[in-house]
């Protein structure tokens, strides 16, 4: 059965050249002609990237910090023992103690949008790790939600860090703020974002990295973007 196409998605494509190769300029311009709804859409990036996730050294995993943020009011939790709770809540974590947020993930019970652990509360963490990593909520150094130094963790989640994880199909999806932000806000998230995405690069990677991308709204069609472009953003 196929899928119904309202109205308002149709005048979005009739608006627009859904088939045109985009530049990362014209993307920006054009993707904020889409915003068609009463809220205040995100702004997203689709990316297939040419890695074997099955793979473990073709696994891109990462994170980065946006320069003029995603837009979202991120919720934290954090999970440490002693002087390190106190410092995650003086830096503004929402949630912040040991084995009682366990005692409540394992409930399921999480009213967090990221979460941060010490170390030495991983052991701890891990037993509820069948519930957080389907969410995509499991702490992980490599996107800095794994440390000791907790009130940078928290100042780095709400204030615009984005963590992305290849699929296994090697897609990447990412919000990069909101249609509402200056066309410059969101050129310079999106060259940020880019950046970050050339960089995780795996050594085994062979031919064109990036196969594919494109940037869309919340609700709106996609819009290609040029991939031999993006490449060459170091």
């Amino acid at each position: 059965m196929s899928r119904k196409i309202s109205k308002r998605y149709k005048d979005l494509i009739s608006k627009l050249d859904v088939e045109k190769i985009y530049s990362a300029e014209e993307v920006v311009a054009s993707v904020k002609e889409l915003a068609s709804l009463k809220f205040d859409e995100t702004v997203e990036i689709s990316m297939k990237l040419n890695v074997d996730p099955k793979h473990a050294d073709q696994m891109v995993r990462g994170s980065v910090i946006l320069p003029s943020g995603t837009g979202k009011t991120v919720r934290v939790a954090v999970i440490a023992k002693d002087a390190k709770v106190d410092e995650a809540k003086k830096a503004g974590a929402d949630i912040a103690g040991g084995s009682e947020i366990i005692d409540d993930i394992a409930a399921g019970k999480m009213d967090f949008d990221v979460l941060i652990a010490t170390p030495d509360m991983m052991g701890m963490v891990g037993k509820v790790g069948r519930t957080l990593g389907p969410k995509g909520l499991m702490p992980n150094p490599k996107t800095g939600t794994v440390t000791m130094d907790v009130a940078k963790a928290v100042e780095n989640a709400k204030g615009g860090q984005v963590n992305y994880r290849v699929d296994k199909h090697g897609n990447i999806h990412a919000g990069i703020g909101k249609v509402g932000f200056s066309k410059e806000q969101i050129s310079d998230n999106l060259m940020t974002f880019i950046k970050s995405i050339n960089k995780q690069k795996p050594a085994s990677s062979k031919g064109r990295y990036i196969k594919s991308a494109s940037l869309s709204l919340t609700m709106s069609p996609a819009l290609k973007m040029d991939v031999l472009e993006l490449l060459e953003i170091k």
